[in-house]
């Protein structure tokens, strides 16, 4: 090539010039194509065998080439290498032979697959002067390269500076947004988790057909009646038929209807409109807000008829209409209603209307009381406590056979809530990792297990009531595991041989227990 004169040289520190080459650079926003076209037009420029541009990475302290060699990313260490070398110390550095040079790092042409002669590496600068990265051309073509190829590169390299700036900056912020997705799908994920059907702790018959229940809805947006009496968790199995449904990732929004003032009942449900009285802002109400999400109506039967009018017209029309305004606004929603009360009972007197209960009443879920569930007393009683003693940073604890033995035969009048702070009170109050039968609160110790035993203690004698107990909670623990009798033997704390010396001392027929069961479901 003909020599030419370092005068003539296209070298700039300020503004570089415009050039089809910048513009193109410029208007480009594939990551890949970007660096492509500057490695085409530095090994053109610097008649160079292969040229790359190097970026800092300053949280990971690695230098990073864009563009893939040989199927992978090129990531090394800041500190190693010609390039970690310019990094430091923000001079030119031209090495006439390479692999003599003790700055060298060998791993890089064991990547490449190629043998390094000659290189020239040049700093990237911020405006700052902070050096964010490194220019490399590699192996000029027939001889090494001169102090004029050096200002030709930091030509070059002030001329893709502020373009390399940009798509850095790009590639950042497109980084950022894949982590926060990421995140905010693993969060999801662990919303969904907690909230699944899997947190409906329990494996007697009830709770099997409370969860095949909600397994059968999963996919549609029927609107479910809860019904059950006051903590057997509404709340929990309305939230595990939303989050298990294709409206998980929409809002939840829960409303307890009998905390809602009467007055106030209409604007929270459907808003209410700016200026509809003396200084009233306007505002969404809870059915907007539930908009492609779920709206939980909690102790519906204590809304009043007028609002409960209302609601039925949504229900039917699926549409809102604020107060104080005429413009409907539609909606997509799925209604999930809870109550203790007896709606049934309340369509009778007048105060329920019976067009609303079976407009709700589309799936009806019945929560099982704790008292009916005796053989899933001690899972719940197991999970409460490890929770609580998590939250209290207490040493986990075990509930001893006696103390779970008076647990079971409680019949718990606040259900899954009262056992839940029992768990609580013991985990706070018991410094022991065993919970013993005299650390239960006095109450539950005094309580015979079930109404229709104690009914019968005029009748019986206590070894036959005791008997009788036994028996029904060896039936419950083997419909609870599923009629594994490991399991079974393992939740009542005794021997495998012993549930069987029991099972056959009561005569239970276990394969007639089964079929029943199974039938049933």
């Amino acid at each position: 090539m003909p020599s030419t004169s370092e005068k003539n040289i296209p070298f700039s520190r300020g503004k570089p010039s415009s050039s089809p080459f910048l513009t193109r650079l410029n208007q480009e926003t594939n990551c890949n194509t970007f660096f492509q076209l500057i490695r085409e037009e530095a090994c053109r420029r610097m008649e160079a065998e292969v040229a790359s541009v190097f970026l800092l990475d300053a949280e990971r302290q690695e230098l990073w080439f864009p563009l893939q060699e040989n199927g992978k990313m090129l990531r090394l260490d800041a500190r190693l290498g010609i390039a970690g070398n310019c990094l430091e110390t923000g001079e030119i550095l031209n090495v006439q032979d390479v692999q003599s040079d003790d700055r060298f790092f060998s791993g890089i042409d064991l990547h490449t697959k190629r043998r390094t002669r000659t290189l020239l590496a040049i700093p990237l600068r911020l405006p700052t002067g902070e050096v964010f990265g490194v220019f490399e051309a590699v192996n000029k073509k027939g001889q090494v390269f001169s102090s004029r190829d050096e200002k030709l590169a930091q030509a070059f390299v002030d001329e893709i500076s502020i373009p390399l700036q940009k798509i850095q900056r790009m590639e950042q912020l497109q980084h950022e947004r894949h982590r926060l997705e990421e995140e905010n799908s693993q969060l999801w994920k662990e919303v969904e988790g907690q909230f699944s059907t899997q947190s409906l702790l329990g494996n007697s018959l009830p709770m099997q057909r409370l969860v095949r229940i909600i397994d059968q809805i999963h996919d549609s947006s029927v609107d479910v009646l809860i019904t059950g009496e006051n903590g057997t968790g509404k709340e929990l199995v309305a939230k595990a038929i939303h989050y298990s449904s294709p409206r998980a990732r929409h809002p939840f929004v829960a409303v307890n209807c009998a905390a809602l003032p009467e007055n106030l009942i209409e604007s929270e449900l459907f808003g209410i409109g700016r200026g509809t009285a003396t200084g009233v802002e306007a505002r969404i109400g809870k059915f907007e807000q539930a908009h492609k999400g779920t709206l939980f109506l909690d102790e519906i039967g204590d809304l009043g008829l007028k609002a409960q009018a209302k609601v039925l017209r949504v229900l039917q029309e699926r549409v809102v209409e604020p107060v104080g305004e005429r413009r409907p606004i539609p909606i997509s929603i799925r209604v999930v209603a809870a109550t203790n009360a007896n709606l049934e009972e309340a369509i009778k007197k007048g105060t329920f209307r019976e067009d609303l209960y079976y407009r709700l009443k589309v799936v009806h879920i019945q929560t099982p009381a704790l008292r009916e569930i005796p053989a899933d007393i001690p899972l719940l009683a197991n999970f409460f406590l490890d929770q609580h003693c998590k939250e209290l940073g207490k040493p986990r604890k075990k509930i001893s056979s006696t103390a779970m033995r008076r647990l079971v035969e409680y019949d718990w009048p606040g259900n899954m809530r009262q056992l839940g702070n029992e768990m609580k009170r013991v985990a706070v109050m018991v410094r022991a990792a065993t919970i013993h039968e005299d650390v239960i609160d006095t109450s539950i110790k005094r309580t015979v297990q079930r109404g229709s035993i104690s009914e019968s203690l005029e009748r019986k004698s206590l070894p036959q009531i005791l008997g009788e107990l036994e028996e029904q909670i060896i039936k419950d623990s083997l419909i609870a595991c599923q009629f594994n009798q490991v399991r079974t033997a393992e939740q009542l704390g005794i021997s495998r041989q012993g549930l069987i010396k029991k099972i056959n001392r009561y005569h239970i027929h276990v394969k007639n227990l089964r079929d029943q069961v199974y039938k049933s479901l």
